[in-house]
């Protein structure tokens, strides 16, 4: 079928524009912008709402294998369309993780079956996470992993991950890195400080992910391998991610949509969907880190989707699971950063849908001719309240529950085909 959208306000994090303009649809591919409607198209008339990539969402977890109470395949997907995600890249921390071509086949066959939206897989650096031996790596990327990670289990045995950064550079992988020292972390719910103190939290410093950061700049200088960091939240990783890019290492960085919205005062009387990993930081940190992200030295903007059940979360904050759900949330919760005039549109679809898309090696995030169609619709002005129980997910540990926030997404497509449309919508 071919699609026209007129009457769209076109965001393109490619060209930086936010202009109004009509796109053109055929074959599930994005044709001609800014042209008469083909005969025979199928109208839509988007009444001058915004028009953009779908976006790209990194580090989701999903709980297949070993944790489908948590959330599925389906469930992550159903999610992702209802908040203008069109391509999912999943980690691999699952029970048991996916550290084999087997594990990795059986994940994709299961996406592909069950979800409406596009689904990548991360793989293990190592064998069960366990930091000791080095996954195959050659037989994963020909599997379909995009990508290697162990996720929150930092790799200790520098050795080690230093035979691993160097095959993955010979086969030109990307490794995923979470900057952690595992040693000052350890036990840590909250970020180090007066507001820790005084609620009786065991705290880190934010020195542990400089630290952590620092450690694996050094060996990624050594092998040259490929890297990104999951996660930079603090001001003083910032100097050593912008001289290791000023050194032209193969670097990059993102950050959750948690940490440039929230602060540690969230927390509040010891909520437990507020607890993270790397937990929540000071308002000084959060405000640097929408600097960076505005200024493009973090360069992935991700909602690091981590679904948890009641019973993990129902505990005292010390012993509560750390995560958050968030892929419903996480265009509302970015817009948060337009509307305070951080960012604007195409910088912020840059972060969530381009830079991704680049750095693995996928095909969205753009609105070029050729791309595929994979878009969304959405009013950044339509204002409402979250309750956390009409979210999608299987897991409702959003910290955003009851939170006014702006930004509906009317409709979703992924190659020309609509995934989701909401309710009452008008186009």
């Amino acid at each position: 079928m071919t699609l026209h959208f007129t009457n769209a306000r076109l965001i393109c994090p490619e060209t930086g524009t936010d202009a109004p303009g009509t796109l053109t649809v055929a074959g599930g591919r994005i044709g001609a912008r800014d042209g008469a409607a083909p005969e025979g198209a199928q109208v839509i008339d988007c009444g001058g709402r915004c028009l953009a990539p779908g976006i790209v969402d990194i580090g989701v977890k999903v709980g297949e294998p070993g944790e489908r109470h948590r959330e599925s395949f389906r469930s992550a997907g159903l999610a992702a369309a209802a908040g203008g995600v069109t391509t999912i890249v999943t980690r691999p921390d699952t029970l048991p993780a996916i550290d084999s071509p087997e594990t990795l086949e059986f994940v994709t066959r299961r996406a592909q079956a069950a979800s409406p939206v596009n689904i990548r897989h991360m793989a293990a650096l190592t064998k069960g996470r366990q930091g000791r031996e080095m996954t195959e790596i050659g037989f994963l990327l020909d599997a379909g992993a995009v990508a290697f990670t162990d996720c929150d289990h930092v790799v200790t045995d520098t050795k080690v991950l230093s035979r691993c950064l160097s095959y993955a550079r010979s086969l030109g992988a990307l490794v995923i890195g979470h900057p952690q020292d595992p040693g000052l972390s350890a036990g840590a719910a909250a970020t180090s400080g007066k507001f820790a103190s005084l609620r009786g939290l065991p705290g880190v410093s934010p020195m542990a992910e400089r630290m952590g950061f620092d450690r694996d700049m050094a060996l990624v200088e050594m092998t040259g391998a490929r890297y990104h960091a999951d996660q930079i939240t603090t001001a003083r990783t910032l100097p050593a991610l912008e001289r290791a890019k000023r050194n032209g290492l193969d670097v990059t960085a993102g950050i959750s949509v948690h940490h440039v919205t929230l602060n540690e005062f969230d927390v509040g009387d010891y909520r437990t969907f507020f607890k993270l990993r790397p937990p929540l930081r000071s308002e000084d940190d959060r405000l640097a880190m929408v600097e960076a992200l505005a200024s493009g030295l973090i360069d992935i903007l991700c909602s690091m989707h981590t679904p948890q059940d009641e019973e993990s979360k129902r505990l005292p904050f010390e012993e509560a699971a750390a995560g958050a759900v968030a892929l419903e949330t996480l265009l509302p919760a970015a817009l948060r950063l337009y509307h305070a005039g951080a960012l604007d549109l195409p910088g912020l679809f840059r972060a969530m849908a381009l830079n991704p898309a680049r750095r693995f090696g996928l095909p969205g995030g753009r609105l070029s001719a050729g791309a595929p169609a994979d878009l969304v619709l959405f009013d950044p002005d339509a204002p409402f309240v979250l309750d956390r129980f009409a979210l999608r997910s299987k897991s409702k540990n959003t910290p955003f529950d009851g939170a006014r926030m702006e930004g509906r997404v009317i409709g979703t497509w992924v190659a020309g085909a609509r995934v989701f449309t909401a309710e009452g919508a008008d186009a």
